[in-house]
């Protein structure tokens, strides 16, 4: 919002005092006051009444999403299609040091994710949900590639995205791969992708946006999911295990939809 510069010399205007005695409001005020009363009450009610019906579940469903998806649980991911283009490319390093390109996933539907290799937070969560996943879509999964990209730029060596894969069992999926780089090659990618990262400091929290892109085996963007977690009050993050098992399923039907 911009501010208006205070008038100098050359703009100020003489203002007549006010008159001694204040005019009456005529109908038409009072009229015009009742009429913005109602838009305000009305602006009130349809909020209230949208929140009712979301907190039931009485969501309208997003075309374009798979039909194996249901409506809750496409609503519990925030998932919906994307305008067809082509993903942006990359090439990165992963966790076993192998440099590889975004093009030579072809032929395989991928979901990506962008994590921070330090994340005691969301990217824990995303990652069973990926385990998940990748149990769910059973003799499907070799057309799956799951893959993530590093925004932690304090801890971006191979070694870092190799410890995080290990420690939260992503090595058990054959078609993970936790890319990092060059500071410079991973903004482009962050830019690329629209994903906004803050590392005030290596030792401050990484706070990124947090999406799971999906991909075509040709190499087209199809879905865009929105992952969430709770926090205890310990701040803690999790998920409750019914909503973990479902996400897993909803990642799993996203990407097999796109294998087919």
């Amino acid at each position: 919002m911009s501010m208006k510069e205070p008038p100098t010399s050359d703009d100020t205007t003489a203002v007549s005092p006010p008159p001694a005695t204040p005019p009456r409001r005529g109908p038409g005020l009072r009229l015009i006051a009742a009429m913005g009363l109602l838009v305000v009450v009305a602006g009130v009610f349809a909020f209230v009444a949208h929140r009712y019906h979301s907190e039931n579940n009485q969501l309208i469903r997003v075309t374009g999403i798979p039909a194996s998806v249901s409506t809750p649980l496409a609503n519990l991911m925030g998932l919906t299609p994307v305008p067809a283009k082509a993903a942006p490319n990359f090439r990165l390093t992963d966790q076993y040091g192998h440099t590889l390109s975004l093009r030579s996933f072809r032929g395989h539907a991928v979901v990506i994710e962008f994590m921070d290799t330090h994340c005691t937070d969301i990217c824990p969560i995303v990652s069973q949900e990926f385990i998940d996943a990748y149990h769910d879509l059973g003799t499907s999964s070799s057309h799956v590639a799951f893959i993530a990209v590093n925004v932690n730029r304090y801890h971006a060596g191979v070694s870092d995205v190799a410890a995080f894969s290990k420690a939260h069992r992503l090595n058990s999926i054959p078609s993970w791969h936790f890319f990092t780089g060059s500071l410079a090659d991973l903004r482009a990618v962050w830019k690329s992708y629209g994903i906004v990262v803050e590392a005030p400091s290596p030792t401050a929290d990484v706070v990124h946006s947090s999406f799971i892109f999906f991909i075509g085996p040709n190499g087209t963007e199809r879905y865009l999911a929105n992952p969430s977690d709770y926090h205890s009050s310990k701040g803690v993050a999790y998920l409750p295990s019914g909503a973990l098992t479902s996400w897993g399923h909803g990642i799993a039907l996203a990407a097999a939809s796109l294998s087919k």
